[in-house]
């Protein structure tokens, strides 16, 4: 009779093999992704909007603080496969956002400084699921890791939280956003290894 191991080398710890999605690797750094240039914001020059069916709303870097910062510990998956388990961040809750405007559409396109988008529906930023995020692991944001803000999305693989956010545009149907018009999938859940279209 043979007997067969999980494999070598994969970076696993057993106790944390029900966190980590399917053709996941662990990681115990942050790898930094990114396309194109990095843009440099200062937390003084940064904004955040929500244009609706019904006008826009702006605020500042100071307004969207006020709103209250929560302390949050999420996993973190990329496309890429890799997989972060237990980072700390600190952030405001999409819902406290949203809780300002009103709108009867269903999706979203994220935007970031330097024209990066990407689509997500309304659903997967409310109730809990979503933060504009300041800071992670107890420091601020740096500019290679999309500070001063990006957007928080753990439970969809990473590039659905958009580094350098600055704002959304609501829309009746979902359309892609940068990535996703490359072939990327249009929701991107981990646990069921939507990586591509």
């Amino acid at each position: 009779m043979a007997t067969f191991t999980r494999g070598f080398g994969r970076g696993r710890d057993d106790r944390d093999d029900a966190r980590i999605p399917p053709g996941q690797t662990l990681v115990g750094d942050w790898p930094v992704l990114s396309a194109g240039a990095t843009p440099d914001v200062a937390p003084a020059d940064w904004t955040f909007s929500i244009r609706t069916e019904s006008g826009q709303r702006t605020w500042t870097w100071d307004e969207v603080r006020a709103l209250g910062v929560e302390d949050v510990t999420v996993d973190i998956h990329c496309v890429t496969h890799w997989t972060k388990l237990d980072m700390a961040w600190r952030g405001v809750p999409l819902d406290r956002l949203f809780a300002e405007v009103d709108t009867a559409l269903g999706y979203c396109m994220v935007h970031s400084t330097g024209g990066y988008t990407t689509n997500v529906p309304l659903d997967d930023l409310l109730h809990g699921k979503a933060w504009i995020a300041f800071e992670a692991d107890g420091a601020p944001l740096t500019p290679e890791h999309g500070g001063p803000a990006r957007l928080l999305v753990p439970h969809l693989y990473f590039w659905k939280s958009a580094k350098w956010v600055s704002g959304i545009v609501m829309q009746a149907d979902d359309q892609p956003g940068f990535w996703e018009d490359a072939g990327y999938h249009m929701h991107g859940d981990p646990w069921k290894e939507e990586r591509y279209w």
